[in-house]
């Protein structure tokens, strides 16, 4: 499959990513450097003017990106998702976003609350004023990609409308909108994962974008979101890999222990170790690709079955629940096979490894973050139940406060 991304631009970006790790420089540059090759543009519709780069070939990207930073492939995962949820929009909503994305704009995610809000509900509201106008007040967090972004998409209330979700997309200038970069954790530091503060923030009527749960475009993206995750996991087990092997082509250093003294690449047993590397980022890989692969197919028969648009209303076919179930599976092996083959790059080196000015550890400590974004074990009982009775899974859509226990 050939690069959409230049080489030349992945090798750039690949050769700044320990620094700014260190010295935790946001990569407001190189998010900057995409743009202006049109990386966001890639999965608009040739109708509209875009490549239509198919979802397998947009996750092959992704862990291209990946492999050179997973902060920056991960801080785009809000505007594809948004570039996504376009698709099952009325043809006005269409036209406006895909044309402002094809002239440079992103959208960051403003989905999460803190706390506060009900299992199912949000705190952020929607509201409207005396003379009809749109305004968005609330706070998020794990708003990752939002301050390198022209717009964010804000999930909120709207008690006027009945119950349920909506999505609200303001720009991140706009009046009222205030971003923080207040995200602490100890992985994938560089995302802009913090806090959005929205105070009466003015929403233009072609920006207020309806939900329905358990609709095409609900389960559709669920699953993208994912599977997007997922790549960037499979990026990050291709890096530490890279890391390996360069480490280990450089090393004259050895142990009186090792076999017959011989360099740590000629060593028998440190091939073994990186084999064992090499096999588990393959089948890590491999499983994303045919994961996208099926969700191209899910979304295809939906869309030709007409739950590509406002004016479906039927049940949505039962094949595009075949995405949801591939990316379960996915998840379930995807994370635990990037953790190991980010713990046995350690074995292959030595005590140098653990050297801060290498930040060879960040591979684990990012690979492990991301895999807290939707807990394994919950994906792995939903994907027996689907196997034992034919529960159809349903995908993570709402994190809150669970209900007292009666």
């Amino acid at each position: 499959m050939s690069r959409t991304i230049p080489e030349e631009l992945l090798t750039r970006i690949r050769e700044g990513a320990v620094q700014r790790e260190l010295e935790r420089i946001l990569p407001f540059e190189q998010v900057g450097w995409l743009d202006d090759v049109g990386f966001g543009a890639l999965r608009v519709p040739t109708e509209f003017g875009g490549e239509e780069l198919s979802i397998e070939g947009l996750i092959a990207e992704v862990i291209a990106l990946a492999e050179a930073d997973s902060n920056i492939a991960h801080l785009y995962r809000g505007h594809f998702g948004f570039v996504e949820s376009l698709r099952f929009q009325p043809a006005p909503v269409r036209e406006l976003w895909y044309a402002r994305v094809l002239k440079g704009g992103t959208v960051g995610n403003a989905s999460t609350e803190k706390g506060g809000n009900a299992l199912g509900s949000l705190n952020t509201r929607l509201d409207r004023d005396e003379h009809g106008a749109a305004l968005l007040t609330g706070e998020k967090y794990y708003s990752t990609g939002t301050i390198f972004s022209t717009y964010t998409r804000v999930s909120a209330s709207q008690a006027q409308e009945g119950e349920g979700r909506r999505f609200a997309v303001v720009p991140t200038d706009a009046a009222g909108v205030t971003l923080l970069d207040d995200w602490d954790g100890f992985g994938q530091k560089l995302t802009g994962t913090g806090t959005t503060r929205l105070d009466s923030v003015a929403v233009e009527d072609l920006a207020v974008l309806g939900r329905s749960p358990g609709d095409h475009e609900s389960v559709h993206e669920a699953a993208f979101f994912q599977l997007y995750l997922l790549a960037v996991q499979a990026g990050i087990a291709k890096a530490a890999l890279a890391d390996a092997t360069s480490t280990l082509a450089r090393r004259t250093r050895t142990f009186n222990t090792s076999t017959a003294g011989q360099a740590f690449s000629q060593d028998p047993l440190i091939q073994q170790v990186v084999g064992t590397m090499s096999s588990k980022a393959f089948v890590a890989e491999a499983a994303v690709l045919q994961a996208a692969r099926t969700l191209d197919r899910a979304l295809a028969a939906g869309l030709q079955a007409g739950t590509g648009g406002p004016e479906f209303h039927g049940e949505p076919p039962v094949e595009i629940h075949d995405a949801e179930i591939a990316v379960e599976k996915a998840q379930i092996s995807v994370p635990e096979l990037v953790l190991a083959v980010t713990s046995e790059l350690f074995q292959t080196v030595g005590a140098s490894a653990t050297l801060r000015t290498k930040a060879l550890d960040r591979h684990w400590r990012n690979a492990q973050t991301i895999a807290t974004h939707n807990p394994v074990v919950f994906r792995a009982r939903s994907l027996g139940d689907h196997e034992i009775n034919g529960t159809l899974p349903q995908g993570l859509n709402a994190i809150g406060e669970a209900k007292e226990k009666p």
